[in-house]
């Protein structure tokens, strides 16, 4: 495992509705089970890298030392992943959804960085061309409160109002592969 002293949270707690109700974690990407893309980035940014998910969501083999933590069945809400993911770890995370193949290490390292450049930031959040990535941030134990109480506003909306730092990223690295002409083109980019 990699640097700092930060734990890594790949989330990936969802339905996967856009994928057809696909294990998204699962779908393969290359030959490869697409949350090993964002589990790889964070393993070399982070000490400790775990994957946070409900009891069925279905995962592939996790690298050796990649934990598996369980969050509450309900609610359905990426919000609720990273709370449990602050919970479990006890201090900062560095979390990644687990649809993100082109997220780096390297990008990784720019959030831990910006967080240790901003102690009193409740989240560092990347963002790429004024769009804010929610699912690609450093969050403190101090955001807890708000993602708790978050109920069915998008997490964008949650994390804007906890006032983040933001730190500029590469918009290719942002995307999402979370439905199945995406995951088609991520195939097409990564093959070629």
């Amino acid at each position: 495992m990699g640097g700092p002293e930060i734990t890594g949270a790949v989330i990936a707690g969802g339905r996967g509705r856009r994928m057809g109700g696909v294990s998204k974690p699962a779908a393969l990407l290359a030959g490869r089970p697409l949350i090993a893309y964002p589990i790889a980035a964070l393993c070399e940014t982070c000490h400790r890298v775990a994957v946070v998910c409900k009891r069925d969501t279905e995962l592939p083999p996790l690298p050796t030392g990649v934990e598996r933590w369980e969050e509450r069945e309900e609610p359905y809400h990426p919000a609720a992943g990273i709370a449990h993911a602050l919970e479990v770890a006890g201090d900062s995370v560095l979390v990644c959804a687990a649809d993100m193949p082109f997220v780096t290490s390297e990008s990784g390292d720019c959030l831990a960085a910006g967080a240790a450049r901003a102690p009193g930031a409740r989240a560092v959040v990347g963002q790429a061309a004024g769009w804010l990535q929610p699912t690609f941030a450093v969050y403190r134990p101090e955001a807890l409160p708000a993602l708790r109480a978050c109920g069915n506003a998008q997490l964008t909306q949650v994390v804007e109002r906890l006032e983040p730092e933001l730190v500029e990223l590469p918009p290719d690295q942002m995307r999402s592969v979370d439905t199945p002409e995406a995951l088609a083109a991520a195939e097409r980019e990564i093959s070629a």
